[in-house]
């Protein structure tokens, strides 16, 4: 299982949240990693915490002006890179630059999808993996692992009808441990979250009760 904290633009103590993320990961041994915005991404990965991207733009090097240029956030030292999450939409032939993009910097990928259809359209664009995040549950108490667990199960189906090797991932309302174990049960290999780690009080212990049923 990995999960994924995406910072957003929380007002959080980004570096703080990175290196709770960093020890609870070494000592559960389960994999973990922070998305932070693109101007934090070389101190979050100086924290020692695996690092990510919360997204990269579909062009090469060049004149693109405020673009996210995929060689730069890695040589921030990120690893891997959302696209498409469902605050930041691009269209399907923007997904496809995108992960172009990434793959010329060697960046993993997850692309984000609102729903099992739309998973499998991205899985036809073979990215490392496919989170399903419904928009209504974003930023929500109910994760959609519980709330409507046919989604992660007919996601993972989609996925697997166009091809095996893409993960698929659970986004959208996941806060606690007894979350992550549902969306394990269901099929889901990895899960995306923000709120429940960037808003809480006591970030570590949220880390650690995501684990505690893995």
């Amino acid at each position: 299982m990995f999960v994924l904290v995406n910072l957003k633009a929380y007002p959080c103590d980004g570096p703080a949240v990175a290196r709770a993320v960093r020890e609870v990961s070494e000592e559960s041994g389960v994999r973990m990693a922070v998305a932070p915005q693109a101007a934090q991404l070389e101190t979050i990965h100086d924290t020692g915490a695996e690092t990510w991207a919360q997204h990269v733009s579909p062009v090469e090097q060049g004149s693109h002006t405020g673009s996210t240029l995929a060689e730069a956030v890695a040589d921030a030292g990120a690893v891997g890179t959302l696209i498409n999450h469902s605050e930041r939409r691009l269209r399907l032939a923007d997904i496809d630059g995108a992960l172009s993009a990434a793959d010329r910097a060697d960046l993993e990928t997850v692309v984000c999808a609102n729903n099992p259809a739309q998973v499998g359209a991205a899985a036809a664009l073979a990215p490392d993996a496919v989170a399903v995040e419904p928009p209504e549950l974003i930023g929500g108490d109910v994760s959609v692992s519980t709330a409507d667990p046919g989604v992660v199960k007919d996601a993972v189906d989609a996925a697997t009808a166009v091809d095996e090797d893409v993960s698929v991932f659970c986004g959208a309302g996941v806060s606690t441990g007894s979350d992550v174990a549902a969306a394990g049960e269901l099929g889901a290999e990895g899960v995306l979250l923000a709120s429940g780690v960037a808003k809480a009080d006591d970030p570590e212990a949220v880390l650690w009760d995501l684990v505690s049923e893995i």
